[in-house]
């Protein structure tokens, strides 16, 4: 029997390597698995920071366009599995037929979710603060990580995987969601989809940056015959896919892909 891949998606200011500690427990478990970089991400966290402009003013048509190609480059339909804004898109992709299950950790908001909590508001204030981003790459710094990302974890453990993974982010993606309920379509999601396969969105109870109102809030947008379910991780901040706990999440996404068929 041929090996189901998976497709990681990373979000804003997290360099897809990552997702490693993932691929091996998904590899271990007999999936195939992929993690490629948003257009213009560069193949080290060193070599994104030191060019920020290669990965500038990307927005979600243009990432989502480039994950739909490699996912339709495969022998079969792909598990799709992403974080924070890959949630998101992960979303958008299993809503245009190109996964065959689709995990969305803590997701980004997609468009019609309207909820506006104060701490998603705090979070994005670094980049949205500023409308001359919008076409720029963006960095935190650590206080702003540990805000949005490692709220919920040790100091010091937010600070090693602040220098192991962080990178500047495109600032466009984040205007396009921030303004998504009053102008454009570059969020929408087709949850009416009635053809596509099994989702589940988490959400961290002590997510700043994708509270679990808003996971929440994406879940009722989706035609209910579908599989669409939600888990909360009741004491996980944003940094649940790459702090001590991330296997916590793993298992429960790998028993839940099998509960589903795959």
């Amino acid at each position: 029997m041929a090996k189901r891949t998976i497709l990681f998606i990373h979000g804003l200011w997290i360099h897809a390597s990552s997702w490693a500690e993932w691929m091996k427990f998904f590899n271990d478990n007999g999936y195939e698995t992929l993690n490629p970089g948003w257009p213009g991400d560069l193949p080290t966290v060193a070599e994104c920071r030191n060019n920020p402009g290669s990965i500038a003013n990307k927005g979600v048509k243009e990432i989502a366009g480039q994950y739909q190609k490699i996912a339709a480059g495969l022998a079969e339909l792909p598990i799709i599995i992403g974080h924070s804004f890959g949630g998101l898109l992960t979303q958008i992709l299993m809503g245009r037929g190109a996964g065959a299950a689709g995990i969305a950790i803590d997701p980004a908001p997609m468009k019609g979710v309207w909820q506006l909590p104060f701490s998603a508001l705090k979070a994005s204030f670094p980049v949205l603060g500023n409308p001359f981003n919008l076409k720029k790459a963006v960095s935190l710094t650590f206080d702003q990580f540990r805000y949005g990302f490692a709220n919920a974890i040790p100091e010091d453990e937010g600070k090693e995987i602040f220098d192991k993974w962080t990178i500047p982010a495109p600032a466009r993606p984040l205007f396009q969601a921030a303004t998504a309920s009053f102008a454009g379509t570059e969020t929408q999601v087709n949850t009416s989809n009635t053809t596509r396969g099994p989702v589940l969105i988490t959400g961290g109870g002590k997510d700043h940056i994708a509270p679990p109102v808003l996971g929440k809030a994406s879940q009722k947008k989706y035609n209910s015959i579908v599989v669409t379910d939600f888990q909360l991780f009741p004491d996980r901040g944003h940094s649940l896919i790459l702090d001590h706990g991330w296997k916590d999440v793993a298992a429960f996404s790998l028993e839940w892909l099998r509960k589903n068929g795959f």
